[in-house]
């Protein structure tokens, strides 16, 4: 399988996200060292460029860091016996934010650390797997549920099987496994309204009342949504159970507010900026582009990076070798950021024509 094509949802391409080292940076070459390479060794060099860019790491943001830190106490907390009920975390914010990035982080952290301690096979000779990670769809049900979590351990019996037996099934692969930690994203598709969101719900408090793991949950606008109200609505949410077990950890875009937030911003454009490489690239280019680059993301980490990653493929490409803003200016973002661009504007910004050189 070439790299980068795995999914999440299976322990083989879990395992590959823990284990895989950090890419090479490409050496950075100037025009005329470019100029110099023959065509194949010029697109083979662009490909990697390609690669490295849309995927050169994870910067240590202050969401990032104070999350993690929340997730650790959390879990390294939950060291009931099995007969006793853990608490879970639920990362709850708007989209772009890096949510599911930040459990899959730390799951992978996790993963490493008990890896390291205590050895990739249990006393009993099966495969230590210690996160499990899943993600639902619109249409999840208690079944599908199971059998989710079932084929992320590879368990033969996931076609055939009821929900009651996938269950089972699913409960066996955690104990076997040892299994401690479960990252369950997109939890925002159970609609508590449905009789199947709620058998959903339902199931997720059984799971974590027999599971012997810490569950982190990933969503959007739960809160908003009165998702920890269980569905109940008036008197009845003082016996919603979610409330109770679940602690939610928000994620805040960057803002510029006070003096903390500019330099925030600040250190993430540094930090992204130096592992740009692009020939005609200077320290303090991006820097001084600060005020546009928050125009443009609105200081959602997501439609940053795809306007960095967007903007090195078009510099590579057109052989401009450097983000500028008439060349960024060039590139479409989420339809979020150019709302919110357009509204601070009064209007849609000029924009230079497609095409267009740079």
């Amino acid at each position: 399988m070439p790299p980068g094509l795995f999914s999440l949802s299976r322990k083989e391409g879990w395992r590959r996200f823990v284990q895989t080292p950090p890419r090479t940076r490409p050496e950075a070459l100037n025009r005329a060292q470019l100029g110099a390479l023959g065509w194949d060794a010029l697109e083979d060099y662009n490909d990697r460029r390609h690669d490295w860019h849309a995927n050169f790491g994870i910067v240590q943001t202050p969401q990032l860091k104070s999350i993690h830190g929340e997730l650790d106490e959390i879990v390294h907390s939950n060291r009931q016996d099995s007969d006793r009920i853990r608490s879970a975390a639920v990362i709850d914010a708007l989209p772009g934010l890096g949510k599911t990035t930040i459990a899959n982080l730390f799951g992978r952290d996790f993963d490493r650390a008990q890896i390291r301690r205590h050895g990739p096979v249990t006393e009993l000779g099966h495969e230590r797997v210690p996160v499990f990670r899943v993600g639902l769809t619109s249409n999840t049900t208690l079944r599908t549920l199971n059998r989710m979590i079932c084929e992320f351990y590879g368990h033969p019996a996931t076609n055939r099987a009821s929900a009651a037996a996938l269950a089972s099934h699913a409960l066996d692969c955690v104990l076997s496994c040892e299994s401690r930690v479960g990252i369950i994203d997109d939890i925002h598709f159970i609609d508590l309204a449905r009789r199947d969101g709620l058998a959903v719900s339902n199931h997720l408090k059984w799971l974590a009342n027999e599971l012997p793991v810490t569950f982190i949950y990933v969503g959007v606008g739960l809160a908003e949504r009165r998702f920890f109200a269980d569905g109940l609505t008036g008197k009845n949410t003082v016996l919603a159970q979610t409330a109770r077990r679940w602690t939610r950890l928000g994620v805040e875009p960057f803002h510029r507010r006070d003096g903390a937030g500019r330099r925030h911003w600040r250190s993430l454009i540094k930090s992204t900026e130096r592992q740009l490489v692009l020939a005609e690239h200077r320290p303090g280019i991006l820097a001084d582009l600060e005020d546009y680059l928050f125009e443009r993301t609105t200081g959602h980490i997501g439609s940053y990076f795809t306007l960095l990653v967007r903007g090195c493929y078009r510099a590579i490409r057109t052989g401009s070798e450097a983000l500028t803003r008439d060349l960024l200016d060039q590139v479409r973002l989420d339809e979020a950021s150019e709302q919110a661009r357009r509204q601070l504007h009064g209007s849609a910004p000029p924009r230079p024509a497609r095409g267009a050189a740079s």
